[in-house]
């Protein structure tokens, strides 16, 4: 019997030797690497470079001019016809019929912005406050989309755009060029236009009374 497990215990002996030393050595050698060399280097690099490349935006600076700004309608819309109105809840059964736009799927939706266009032709969209870009994607419904935070929980929303030229976290004056006029599947009927939002703390308002009243204050 003593012959018999002589050799599988001189095996396991070996064995585990083996794996000891195995062990130490593989321990050793890694206490000469620091952890996630790759990852933590990479990580630091990237956010330097792109800090040196694009500083941070002032953004409270950007925000706060507006607030001492009268708002202003983001086209010249001197030049242009309001294709679909803002619907308002108040105003007479006509207007809030002529606030109704075509949705998806073949329905009806209120309009919760005012739309200008003329003639199926393109013409340049600038911002109505100054702010900063929070917003700026493609929709499939409504097309390329800009949003601008300016001060006093005021959003202003540009859809159906062309040509967007700024992009998020972009500071904006007053009248800068931030796209043109374009087409959106929501509004499909009203070919090239500017569907223009205003929010105030997340609720839609009026963009023509609001725009009236703020210019007649500040007139007086």
């Amino acid at each position: 019997m003593a012959k018999k497990w002589a050799a599988p215990s001189a095996f396991l002996a070996a064995a585990a030797i083996i794996v000891t030393l195995m062990w130490l050595y593989g321990g050793a050698g890694e206490t000469d690497k620091p952890a996630s060399t790759t990852v933590d280097t990479t990580q630091g690099v990237t956010d330097e470079q792109t800090l040196d490349e694009q500083p941070p935006a002032d953004t409270d600076k950007a925000i706060q001019q507006s607030a001492s700004e009268v708002m202003k309608w983001p086209a010249d819309k001197s030049q242009l016809d309001v294709v679909a109105p803002f619907y308002d809840a108040k105003a007479s059964n006509d207007d809030r019929l002529a606030a109704w736009v075509d949705g998806p799927d073949n329905t009806l939706v209120p309009n919760m912005g005012v739309d200008l266009g003329k003639d199926d032709k393109s013409f340049d969209v600038t911002a109505a406050l100054s702010g900063v870009v929070t917003v700026s994607e493609k929709n499939p419904v409504n097309g390329n989309v800009v949003q601008i935070k300016h001060a006093d929980g005021l959003v202003t929303i540009y859809n159906s755009l062309s040509d967007v030229q700024v992009k998020v976290g972009d500071e904006v004056k007053q009248g800068d060029a931030i796209a043109k006029a374009g087409r959106s599947e929501l509004e499909k009927d009203l070919g090239v236009h500017l569907h223009f939002e205003v929010r105030k703390d997340g609720k839609p308002v009026n963009p023509s009374t609001l725009i009236e009243t703020a210019s007649a204050d500040a007139q007086q």
